[in-house]
């Protein structure tokens, strides 16, 4: 794919969800010197700093704590850093309502994880280990996804980026981007997050998108 395809795709993308991908594929992939560089380039194009945080914090669910720990180490080395030059990013917001607790919790986010999947989400491995589908609806459909102060189409093209960074999770990779689109997030939105990754992080990553993108369809289609 040539360069001006690249260009002509990724405008499905406005400038802040174009910054949201290197910054969400970087800290997966634990590059910090590309992570710098794109959480530089995300607060210039207009997301705030508490946005920056909550896709940082989000990494945890996908490539560990210790991968999220320091990306965020880094997004406030880059703020201060930015601060002390004079420059006036916007601080953004922290959530306007209150997280559920307890049975709340749980309850929220199995609704959470419903209406992303399109359906109530269960199967052979969630019966052979409940546990870990109860982990994702309290801490990831619950504790982070009731979370107000990021939408969630920012959320799931942070969390395609993050996947694609990484090798071996392709299955992944495939439900969000059928979250994605269930979502309201447009095919070629998601072809231009390719392009964006392609030409701001690894042709390997963006390649996994656009096999992932074509499967759905097809499989949509059948």
């Amino acid at each position: 794919m040539n360069t001006e395809s690249h260009v002509v795709s990724a405008t499905v993308l406005d400038l802040r969800q174009q910054a949201i991908v290197p910054m969400s594929a970087s800290a997966a992939a634990g590059d910090m010197a590309r992570l710098r560089d794109a959480v530089n380039q995300a607060l210039d194009a207009g997301l705030s700093v508490a946005e920056a945080r909550e896709i940082l914090v989000q990494v945890y669910a996908y490539a560990g704590f210790p991968r999220s720990l320091n990306a965020l180490s880094e997004l406030m080395k880059v703020a201060e850093a930015r601060r002390q030059r004079g420059l006036q990013d916007e601080i953004g917001r922290e959530p306007g309502r209150p997280i559920p607790k307890g049975d709340a919790l749980l309850a929220a986010g199995t609704a959470n994880q419903t209406k992303l999947a399109g359906r109530p989400v269960s199967g052979p491995l969630f019966d052979f280990a409940p546990q870990a589908n109860e982990y994702l609806r309290t801490h990831l459909f619950g504790d982070i996804f009731e979370r107000d102060n990021l939408d969630w189409q920012s959320r799931e093209l942070a969390t395609v980026s993050m996947l694609a960074a990484m090798s071996g999770v392709e299955s992944q990779l495939q439900s969000h981007i059928g979250i994605s689109m269930n979502i309201g997030l447009r095919p070629e939105q998601l072809y231009g997050l390719a392009d964006v990754l392609e030409a701001r992080f690894g042709l390997e990553a963006a390649e996994r998108v656009r096999l992932g993108i074509q499967r759905h369809l097809e499989a949509r289609r059948e």
